[in-house]
């Protein structure tokens, strides 16, 4: 069966496919616009489902993601659904708990439920007189050339539409993504790191949240981590991440709780001993896959965004993030040419590629960050000077985190200034090491001290010694 989406008025046509969280906002932006709007997902409405399948890794919502909320008239109540966490809490494994601020004081990023916040979206979209949601919608295939694209339902039958303008925001694994790679000149490359994650709950205890909900619990192991967030109901959601191989070294309840004892012990009394294990075995642990592509559009008829052109793993709580701003970049770039697709489509292309490789490495790095890093003492002092350089310079030494997280500097220029920065910082400590051990030298020349004052006898150092031993 076709039909047409035409309407008498002869509006343009755009059909978002896929209604998750890039989809259901994309639908808003462009029904603000007044274009006439058709959201097609291949799930069932998770409004309505009993069970809502899908990735649950729990979400970071931080600038860039608030400021396209906030263009669609969201920011407010979405915020009012999250919990902010202002740092993040190190737990090393003698148990000791250390936090470490994620920006300046009142700063934070947002703790968000990823299925309500879809389930939020969508009835945002769905207010829109001129947007019609489509659910069970199985893209099969799509025409370039024509616009016209083709649908399996449920019942077996199919369905053919014709749009102006097809967005492409179906995931890393898109359907709409397939036409390109038969295209030439389309580069495309998905690396799956060799680690993998799993899901745990940390329920309330007598009512109230088991650990200090406003920061994001990591417990870092250098090879792998572990991971919590906080939800309204008061429980946490825990994420393992570990390789593979270490998942699958663990296959009985009583492994589970010896590998818990020996690396996260803490952790035992606050998730319980029985939902521990029946959590660890409930799902096998999943992949992550990081996907590049370029370019993001053909022609003036089709476009990709959110993981369908930039899928990222979760270690700098920027995938959504950098989804949402695909949005609000793509919007801007309308304005700029007057929603003239021929003009836009390849504008977003120069535009957003640079930016969302850069965010997809820097996503890589972090992970590396968060599991090692955090418990070196030359990564917290570097912390440190960057927090105090940024409180005496502003707008000269601005921390990386803090231009990605609360600003919306563009993801390859905050790169290239994090590496100028670190030149400069690291090239000050050096010559401020150097001159402090030329000043020091240069005094004891100057003023020798008493050689004699300084000796103290064997003898003595030998009893001293002794003594305190003895204590």
């Amino acid at each position: 069966m076709e039909r047409s989406t035409s309407r008498q008025s002869r509006k343009k046509v755009v059909a978002v496919v896929g209604g998750g969280l890039v989809g259901a906002l994309n639908a808003c932006f462009f029904a603000k616009r007044g274009f006439d709007v058709e959201l097609f997902e291949i799930r069932e409405d998770i409004r309505r489902a009993k069970i809502v399948k899908g990735r649950s890794i729990n979400l970071a919502l931080s600038h860039r993601g608030r400021q396209a909320l906030k263009h669609v008239g969201l920011e407010e109540k979405i915020v009012a659904q999250g919990i902010p966490m202002h740092a993040r809490m190190i737990h090393s494994l003698n148990g000791k708990q250390s936090p470490i601020p994620y920006g300046r004081k009142g700063q934070y990023i947002l703790s968000v439920d990823r299925a309500n916040l879809n389930k939020e979206l969508l009835t945002a979209a769905e207010t829109y007189p001129n947007t019609k949601m489509n659910f069970d919608h199985k893209l099969q295939d799509w025409n370039a050339e024509t616009g016209l694209m083709t649908f399996a339902r449920l019942d077996g039958s199919k369905e053919q539409v014709k749009a102006d303008l097809i967005v492409g925001c179906d995931g890393a694994f898109s359907a709409v993504r397939k036409q390109f790679l038969r295209r030439s000149r389309f580069d495309y490359s998905q690396t799956y790191i060799p680690h993998g994650y799993m899901e745990l709950t940390m329920l309330p205890i007598n009512g109230e949240f088991a650990m200090k909900p406003n920061y994001l619990h990591i417990w870092p192991r250098n090879t792998f981590m572990m991971i919590a967030l906080p939800n309204l109901d008061k429980t946490f959601t825990c994420t393992l991440f570990m390789p593979f191989e270490d998942f699958e070294k663990i296959t009985t309840g009583d492994e589970v709780i010896e590998f818990f004892q020996k690396y996260f012990p803490d952790t035992i009394p606050l998730i319980g001993a029985d939902t521990l294990q029946r959590d660890y075995f409930r799902l096998p642990a999943q992949a992550m896959v990081s996907v590049k592509c370029n370019p993001y559009h053909i022609g003036d008829a089709c476009v990709l965004m959110g993981d369908a052109a930039h899928a990222v793993v979760p270690f700098y709580g920027q995938g959504m993030n950098a989804g949402f701003e695909d949005c609000i970049v793509f919007d801007e770039i309308m304005d700029q040419f007057n929603e003239d697709f021929s003009a836009v489509l390849p504008e977003y292309t120069r535009v957003r590629v640079p930016d969302d490789h850069a965010i997809a490495d820097l996503a890589m790095y972090n992970y590396i960050e968060m599991r090692a890093h955090v418990n070196s003492k030359w990564f917290l002092f570097r912390k440190y000077v960057d927090n105090i350089l940024y409180f005496f310079m502003p707008k000269t030494i601005i921390p990386l985190y803090t231009m990605v997280t609360f600003t919306r500097t563009r993801y390859h220029e905050a790169v290239k200034r994090w590496h100028w920065q670190n030149k400069v910082i690291n090239r000050g400590l050096l010559l401020s090491a150097v001159g402090a051990v030329l000043g020091g030298s240069y005094l004891l020349i100057k003023n020798p001290p008493d050689i004699n004052k300084l000796i103290v006898s064997a003898e003595k150092m030998w009893d001293r010694l002794v003594a305190l031993r003895t204590l």
